[in-house]
């Protein structure tokens, strides 16, 4: 198991999301590749430096600390998007590996898929995001020339040949993708002709897959991790012998969601679009259980290209967790867009399956 220090920069109380509770979600992100965590904590940050992100001062602050306690097989995770420059300034400072939050939910994504459409996919985002990067290569191509590896400087020859590569590469997935994309299209044909189709759509470790599972009768175990769902799941639920609908079980976002994995994921994402019904399973639990409806609804928006005003008319919030909180529940709370269940304990579970009949018709 590698090691990690997590820092979180917190810019003067500007951001809504709680300081805590980021570092909280960084923590998490780490634990889900099996980092073990050494340090973590929250940085002040008054100016975003462009050539290494924080100041000067504290730079050589945490140099010092890293001299001294010298941690081995250590990663340092920054939460948020670094440049090239900052990124590569910032290793050779401290003579670390860095990895920023896109490049951490690269890798977190990397290690969740399965199938050959989710490895494909994860793979187009990694090399979109590098191939904008390439102030420095990429450490599968330096692995494959036997270079020195991330703390290596390529040439601007070898930048050209790397570049090439990637769009070559970047071309065959497309290719890949659109014929997986093909097939996809005409099984989701052919299971509309027969069923409708309802969505499942949430923040990640909502309680998405737990929800499916008490749905659909599976004793598989939904697993306590972020992004435990890569590759889109489908089951067909029968009420009765008029109400069956095929459910769906998609990928968790999460906030600051790299671009590049939602281009790379939207065949799996216009799964979406196609539903007859999406349910969005929210954490009522959450201390920023507001801002992560409001990072959802932003993919969402993108995703169907909507503006600010509107949301999918065939759109049900879930609120999901209520055994967690101190909330006395009755179907009084419902309304036909909004549901309060507890996937765990199936509290209002009867309630949301009446509404999803309901709106189905």
């Amino acid at each position: 198991m590698n090691n990690c220090w997590l820092f979180h920069p917190e810019y003067n109380n500007l951001s809504s999301r709680s300081a805590d509770a980021s570092l909280n979600e960084l923590r998490l992100l780490a634990k889900s590749i099996n980092l073990k965590i050494l340090k973590s904590v929250v940085i002040k940050v008054k100016k975003v430096s462009p050539s290494s992100y924080f100041g000067n001062g504290k730079v050589n602050e945490i140099a010092k600390d890293l001299k001294i306690k010298n941690p081995k097989r250590c990663v340092i995770i920054i939460n948020d998007r670094l440049s090239p420059i900052q990124q590569r300034n910032l290793e050779n400072l401290w003579s670390f590996k860095i990895l920023d939050r896109t490049s951490l939910i690269l890798e977190i994504f990397g290690s969740r898929a399965v199938t050959k459409e989710g490895s494909l996919q994860v793979e187009l985002a990694h090399i979109t995001w590098q191939k904008s990067r390439l102030v420095r290569t990429w450490t599968h191509l330096e692995r494959q020339r036997g270079g020195r590896g991330f703390l290596g400087g390529p040439g601007e020859l070898q930048i050209e040949l790397d570049r090439r590569y990637l769009t070559s590469r970047i071309k065959k997935i497309n290719h890949e993708l659109r014929k997986i994309k093909r097939t996809r299209t005409l099984h989701r044909n052919k299971r509309k002709r027969e069923f409708p189709l309802v969505s499942l759509i949430g923040y990640t470790n909502a309680g998405k897959s737990t929800l499916f599972n008490k749905l659909t009768g599976s004793k598989e175990l939904a697993k306590d991790m972020l992004f435990a769902t890569l590759d889109p799941k489908h089951r067909k639920v029968t009420i009765s012998y008029k109400n069956q609908f095929i459910l769906s079980d998609t990928v968790g976002f999460v906030s600051k969601l790299p671009t590049e994995l939602i281009e790379a994921f939207k065949a799996t994402l216009d799964e979406i679009i196609y539903s007859d019904l999406i349910l969005h399973i929210r954490d009522i639990s959450h201390e920023d259980y507001d801002i992560q409806n409001k990072d959802v609804i932003n993919i969402v928006r993108n995703i169907f290209n909507i503006d600010n005003c509107e949301m999918p008319e065939n759109y049900i919030e879930v609120i999901n967790k209520v055994d967690k909180v101190n909330f006395l529940h009755n179907s009084s709370n419902n309304t036909i867009n909004k549901i309060f269940i507890s996937a765990k304990t199936g509290e209002g579970i009867e309630d949301l399956i009446k509404t999803i009949i309901t709106r189905l018709k």
